[in-house]
């Protein structure tokens, strides 16, 4: 008789999406017959979906995060592995000029200049970047004509005409391959957000969810990381 494995749920953070998808979680599941059902979205959603009771077996998101969750008894802290980090970029529409943005005073004036700023309300970036306008002085002016959403990929925004400039995790920019990433943002207003995986309390001892676990750390999730704009913890 055949036994088919449990499938593993992955809830797991935007900024590594692109790594995933494009044959990482494949990888694992052919090799190891078991199937992975993935959930994306930025870590603020993954954690109101945890806090409604929503069951996970291998987490990945900001390691800011995973301390609460720790303390809390949802996760198994002794299986936290820091896999990634991403600093923030932004993106124009395809043909558009290059702004500009490689000092601090440049980067204001591409956003002063820009028609309309696209952002994420919940995403690590938009957290950031939302903090970042107030900090520079031009809160008030950006935000009045800024596009917001609430999740999802902010680059969508400039290829459909929304916006001019989107702001998000370089990883996340590269999802939208229409978009033109343009840079970094400048060193002195970059900010990088780290991401870690981790076990649930309740798979912490099955096997699969371990190897899981040991694939998205490891020498071939490494070169998925770097591949997709994302430098290896």
């Amino acid at each position: 008789m055949t036994t088919t494995a449990r499938s593993l749920t992955l809830f797991s953070a935007l900024a590594v999406r692109k790594a995933y998808d494009d044959g990482l979680l494949d990888a694992f599941e052919a090799a190891s017959g078991t199937p992975v059902t993935a959930v994306f979205d930025p870590t603020v959603p993954l954690l109101r979906r945890i806090e409604a009771g929503e069951a996970f077996d291998v987490l990945v998101a900001v390691t800011g995060s995973l301390a609460p969750l720790a303390e809390r008894g949802v996760i198994d802290p002794a299986t936290r592995t820091a896999v990634a980090r991403t600093g923030v970029g932004l993106a124009v529409p395809p043909g558009a000029p290059h702004p500009d943005v490689s000092t601090r005073a440049a980067f204001v004036s591409a956003l002063r200049a820009a028609r309309s700023v696209a952002y994420s309300r919940t995403g690590a970036s938009g957290i950031y970047f939302a903090r970042l306008l107030e900090d520079l002085g031009i809160a008030e002016e950006v935000n009045s004509r800024a596009t917001v959403i609430d999740k999802g990929f902010t680059a969508e925004a400039v290829v459909d005409g929304r916006a001019d400039i989107a702001i998000q995790q370089m990883s996340e920019l590269l999802f939208v391959p229409e978009a033109e990433i343009v840079a970094p943002l400048p060193d002195e207003v970059q900010h990088h957000t780290e991401f870690s995986v981790a076990l649930s309390a309740a798979a912490s001892s099955d096997p699969g969810a371990r190897a899981l676990l040991t694939h998205l750390s490891g020498d071939r999730a490494a070169a998925a990381y770097r591949r997709t704009h994302l430098e290896v913890m």
